[in-house]
């Protein structure tokens, strides 16, 4: 999996993903609409990242690790309130994403954690 791609969507996926928390903050979305609109966001990225050559699995894998890392302070949240080491939180949702490739693409559970795992390990704080 090439580090390439994250440096191009992450930068992307931010910049967007900031705009609709700012809305849903000042209250101009509800978390229904906040919802749509992300999972709208991450369809346009998946379609963008296909125009430009991308295979669908690394794609989704790219996606799902940018989601993550721009996740941090929730993750770190989480496993403060749980009382629980970041790493363990940080895992649990690394297998969910995997598991929702695996899924929905010809690749392996164990393959996509460690994909996801890895860009998770390489581009968080």
């Amino acid at each position: 999996m090439s580090h390439e791609l994250m440096d191009l969507v992450l930068p992307r996926l931010a910049k967007r993903l900031n705009r609709h928390l700012r809305r849903f903050r000042e209250g101009r979305l509800d978390a229904g609409e906040f919802s749509k609109r992300f999972e709208q966001l991450l369809q346009q990225q998946h379609a963008w990242l296909a125009k430009q050559g991308c295979a669908e699995v690394d794609a989704a894998i790219t996606i799902h690790g940018a989601v993550l890392v721009l996740s941090a302070p929730g993750l770190r949240a989480e496993a403060a309130e749980e009382s629980l080491p970041l790493e363990v939180i940080e895992f649990r949702a690394v297998k969910a994403a995997a598991e929702d490739v695996a899924e929905q693409y010809a690749i392996s559970k164990k393959k996509a954690v460690r994909l996801i795992g890895d860009l998770v390990a390489t581009y968080s704080e």
